[in-house]
């Protein structure tokens, strides 16, 4: 070959070494390119997930910040004020029913009314003459006499639970104690209930025949030699325990309103006693 040629030749295959080799490597670069991107996209989707995540937990605080605050919003007066006076009037409510019911004072041992204590002695005395069934016969008559009277009772005791003022309300209604409102409610009015119900009591008595039997047990006893004749008053007697009765079954009322849920017959009631 000559030597012209040979010269070219090797030229030419000198020259296309470095560039073959060139571009094997921008080859190579764009691949290792292509590769650390979508390295890099992978590692994006993680952070994505975590924003999300992020976001979710924040709108899931959000709400339940928002609820807290709904629960813990303190009563207003009005709300006090209505809450508890519902409480009180549904309590008294169910207790004139049971009260009024057949043997609701007769059968209650917490609030059956006994032998008047002044006169205990004509009870005794009646027992020992064989006399008892007498005596008997009067505690259930004066036991009626509370049932038949309890029917009348609602306007007496749902007008004082009116002039329950909105500041006694506010205390009364965030109050510990499960009969704080009927123990405000008795000390304020029990005379003034005692007095208005009396008439009702008295008619009551007359009705039931307990009246009469009283009467017949007093007189029998006052004819007995030598013992201290009794005027004991039974009207005053039967209407304070009649009231005493009914107050101690709203308290037993209000203590389930304060301590149970489903004893709550209203929105306004679940809100002012809810935990």
């Amino acid at each position: 070959m000559p030597t012209f040629r040979i010269l070219t030749l090797a030229l030419t295959l000198g020259v296309a070494a470095p560039l073959a080799a060139q571009a094997q490597t921008k080859t190579t670069a764009k691949k290792t390119t292509a590769t650390t991107e979508k390295t890099t996209t992978t590692a994006k989707k993680p952070a994505a997930k975590t924003t999300t995540t992020t976001k979710t937990t924040t709108a899931k605080t959000a709400v339940a910040a928002a609820a807290a605050a709904v629960v813990k919003t303190p009563l207003t007066d009005n709300e006090a004020n209505n809450g508890l006076k519902e409480a009180l009037t549904q309590s008294i409510n169910r207790s004139i029913e049971q009260a009024s019911a057949a043997d609701g004072f007769n059968a209650n041992t917490d609030i059956r009314i006994p032998f008047p204590p002044e006169a205990e002695l004509v009870a005794a005395t009646m027992r020992k003459l064989r006399l008892g069934a007498l005596v008997d016969n009067f505690e259930v008559a004066l036991n009626r006499s509370a049932e038949s009277a309890a029917k009348e009772a609602a306007p007496i005791f749902l007008g004082a639970v009116q002039n329950i003022s909105f500041q006694d309300a506010l205390g009364l209604a965030t109050s510990k104690e499960d009969d704080a409102a009927t123990t405000f409610l008795y000390g304020k009015t029990a005379d003034q209930l005692k007095t208005a119900f009396q008439p009702i009591i008295q008619q009551s008595l007359e009705q039931t025949g307990a009246t009469k039997l009283y009467a017949e047990m007093v007189s029998r006893y006052n004819k007995i030699p030598l013992v201290t004749k009794l005027e004991p008053q039974l009207t005053p007697y039967a209407s304070q325990k009649t009231v005493d009765g009914l107050f101690t079954l709203v308290a037993a009322e209000e203590a389930k309103i304060r301590a149970n849920p489903a004893a709550r017959g209203s929105e306004l009631l679940k809100r002012v006693f809810g935990k």
